[in-house]
């Protein structure tokens, strides 16, 4: 009887271990702090943007903090894993919207901008300001895009975990950069 209980306790043991080294602690998981290098291009290729060689962007795991296709591909990521994330629209940006299209007069846009694709800053009625981009000119009115620049785009990511902490790990205060805007 004896024999039998002392087997099963290193077996219990053995099989914790064995959990224990599959399942590292310092993972990309809800409420960890992420800091991460990456290079964003558009799948068209129209757009790149990189924070390679300056600050990491930072951000709080199941926070909304940055693209929800993003953040769902990063989950489980330790430190130093390298990842290519492709993300569509629909988990990104979102599609472009028909809604978000509005007409000017053309006298509200300074002349020297009067440009197909010149990307202006417009402020709403709270004093939010947002970029907004001419995506036509007609006689009398000008056409404002209003959706984000990225909308309807096929993102490809490559990221580049630099470091993850985990809630109980963290003394200092939450992150405060994100590409969420």
């Amino acid at each position: 009887m004896r024999l039998f209980f002392a087997a099963a306790a290193a077996t219990l043991v053995f099989s914790w271990s064995i959990a224990s080294a599959q399942a590292p602690s310092n993972v990309i998981k809800n409420g960890s702090t992420v800091a991460l290098e990456y290079t964003l291009t558009s799948e068209d290729g129209q757009f790149t943007e990189s924070n390679k060689g300056k600050e990491p962007l930072r951000y709080v795991d199941g926070r909304d903090q940055i693209i929800p296709g993003l953040e769902r591909a990063l989950e489980g990521l330790p430190a130093g894993a390298e990842k290519k994330v492709t993300v569509k629209p629909e988990d990104g940006y979102g599609q472009v919207d028909p809604k978000n299209f509005q007409e000017v007069p053309k006298e509200a846009v300074p002349p020297d901008s009067l440009h197909v694709g010149t990307t202006l800053v417009a402020q709403n009625a709270q004093g939010q300001q947002f970029p907004v981009r001419i995506h036509e000119i007609k006689e009398k009115t000008v056409v404002m895009d209003m959706n984000h620049p990225l909308a309807g785009k096929t993102l490809v990511f490559d990221v580049k975990i630099l470091d993850v902490k985990q809630p109980e790990d963290q003394t200092a205060s939450p992150p405060t950069n994100s590409p969420r805007q």
